[in-house]
């Protein structure tokens, strides 16, 4: 595989942008290589600046639900940029988009839209210390809720994958108010609150998690999260930025019956587009400056481009597109465990829906220690064998695979043939 100009890019991007990227797991480390620079897109596939083209598993991170360029939204998009780009004043559009995640998620009573998920979750855990007067926030270990300082405390995802579970220039005062305990793991839940009485303010969790490769909450964990945090005047605070309309069209919650008091989204519901937002109870978002003293704004929040985007991308999730999505979805994990199997490599195959994660370990992977006894190592070659072969998965052990509407079943059959011989590299 020829990636000349990727790297002769990669040199000069190393004198312009730290390390070479924007974004810390782009830059391969964690396979050992550098990147590929990307030149264009369409439906599953993504192709670089040598020409070499491959099936696309991290879409994005999980918001293309529809794949790269969709015409109608191609469409859609070029209509709304000849109206203007970004306003700074409201316009009909966030109005709309907000009354159809509401519509979706009927929990999500007020709904503030922001530019990324990082702003999302810093918002919503300062309207629940806002509504409950108390400063402290549990979160899970293993879950990545942004790069604000106060989740920076035994991160997942990239922080994860490059080894540094808290990140320099966090204060210890910042630091201070944020609690951990074991995902899927309500007695750890338990001790925390019984340590910390009538100090928490909010309960943050990803109802699926997908920022330490994924893990599905255990049959139970989310309910008693509500029940724990109801008990003791705390508010439970979904981050649905992976889970949202890519679980359901009612995301995770919708799915587990469990209603919590804020919610946070991302990237989908602007249809990939630079965009997040979170929302919840009415009385919770009253507090929400104008409406209330709790001051958060955003020049580029609400923008015509994104809300358009958005609107075009939820209004075509329904249940027959989500079965057309899940079909494959186990057609590719049931594949990948078979190829492990056979080659004689160690490997766990987490799936929920249209995201996936092959763990080479041989412990069932529910939290973030089973999670890290992943070997990397071979991920990292299983990942380069892949890449060789034509496809393009997640360069990091520990984050999800998303599939898409584009992915057809010759795609997800061509993807497991290439992880057969994938496993063979890696077995040796």
């Amino acid at each position: 595989m020829n990636t000349k100009r990727s790297s002769r890019l990669f040199q000069r991007a190393q004198a312009i942008l730290p390390g070479g990227v924007d974004s810390p797991v782009r830059a391969f480390k964690a396979v050992g290589m550098a990147p590929l620079f990307i030149s264009r897109a369409s439906g599953a596939r993504i192709r670089d600046i040598d020409g070499n083209t491959f099936i696309d598993y991290v879409m994005s991170w999980g918001p293309l639900i529809h794949g790269h360029a969709p015409k109608g939204l191609v469409k859609a998009l070029a209509s709304a940029a000849r109206s203007g780009t970004s306003f700074g004043a409201p316009s009909p559009l966030e109005v709309a988009l907000g009354e159809r995640v509401r519509a979706l998620m009927p929990s999500l009573e007020r709904v503030r839209f922001v530019s990324s998920g990082t702003e999302a979750t810093m918002s919503a855990v300062r309207v629940a210390r806002a509504a409950t007067g108390r400063d402290r926030m549990l979160k899970f270990e293993g879950c990545y809720h942004g790069h604000a300082d106060a989740f920076l405390v035994k991160a997942g995802s990239g922080a994860l994958t490059l080894g540094t579970p808290t990140s320099p220039g966090v204060t210890r005062a910042a630091s201070a108010d944020t609690l951990v305990a074991s995902y899927n793991d309500l007695d750890s839940v338990r001790r925390v609150f019984d340590a910390n009485r009538d100090q928490i303010a909010a309960v943050i969790v990803e109802p699926i998690a997908g920022n330490m490769g994924l893990v599905p909450p255990a049959e139970g964990f989310l309910r008693g999260l509500r029940e724990i945090s109801a008990a003791n005047g705390t508010l439970l605070v979904f981050d649905e930025v992976i889970s949202g309309f890519r679980a359901s069209a009612g995301g995770a919650q919708a799915l587990s019956g469990v209603r919590p008091d804020l919610t946070c989204l991302g990237k989908i519901i602007g249809g990939g587009l630079p965009v997040g937002a979170y929302g919840g109870r009415a009385d919770l978002m009253n507090l929400v400056s104008p409406a209330g003293p709790v001051y958060q704004a955003g020049t580029l929040s609400g923008n015509p481009l994104a809300m358009t985007a958005g609107l075009w991308c939820l209004g075509k999730l329904t249940p027959k597109f989500y079965a057309s999505l899940a079909a494959p979805g186990a057609r590719l994990a049931a594949g990948l465990a078979d190829a492990a199997r056979d080659a004689g490599v160690a490997l766990q195959v987490n799936a929920f829906g249209s995201l996936l994660t092959p763990f080479f370990t041989d412990r069932s992977v529910r939290d973030y220690a089973s999670a890290t006894s992943a070997n990397t190592d071979h991920y990292g070659t299983f990942f380069r064998g892949m890449l060789t072969r034509g496809i393009y998965p997640p360069p990091s052990q520990f984050e999800a695979w998303f599939l898409s509407a584009a992915h057809t079943v010759r795609d997800v059959d061509k993807t497991i043939r290439a992880a057969r011989a994938a496993m063979r590299d890696v077995r040796g």
